[in-house]
């Protein structure tokens, strides 16, 4: 067998080899979201600012009015082939304060069929604020694109 045919043959079998290869899904995961284990260390109603951060980092976002929340948003997208990126799963956990800069809400939320799911909620009151934020939060992330931000 000739050196040219022999490579011929080989490239044969390495082209499908890549398409498979260019097929294949990833997941990349945007954002930072508390796991349930470091939630488990906030006491609603004890913990303080201050200590949060030192427990679970700061925030991605947070609000502007005194004793506002803070938002930790995580998202994870599929890239398959040439199709665009999908979102698979997007959570937001939400914790509000009081103005004395303690605790008062630890609020987990999912998307679920496009729809702001509630997945976990320890509350010290009744009124549970900030759940527009929330819901802005989940309908602009991934809504922006370069040419919007060029234009």
């Amino acid at each position: 067998m000739t050196t040219t045919r022999r490579q011929m043959i080989l490239a044969a079998l390495a082209l499908p080899m890549l398409g498979v290869a260019g097929c294949t899904r990833m997941y990349r995961n945007h954002g930072y979201v508390p796991v349930d284990d470091e939630l488990a260390a906030v006491v609603v109603g004890q913990t303080t600012r201050d200590e949060l951060e030192s427990l679970i980092g700061r925030p991605g976002s947070q609000g502007v009015l005194t004793g506002s929340s803070w938002y930790y948003v995580g998202s994870r997208w599929e890239h398959y082939g040439m199709r665009p990126p999908r979102e698979i799963d997007r959570q937001v956990v939400a914790i509000s304060f009081a103005e004395s800069g303690v605790v008062t809400n630890v609020e987990r939320f999912g998307l679920e069929s496009g729809r702001v799911v509630v997945l976990s909620r320890r509350v010290t009151d009744t009124g549970v604020s900030g759940v527009g934020v929330i819901r802005q939060i989940f309908r602009n992330v991934g809504n922006v694109n370069a040419g919007q931000l060029l234009d």
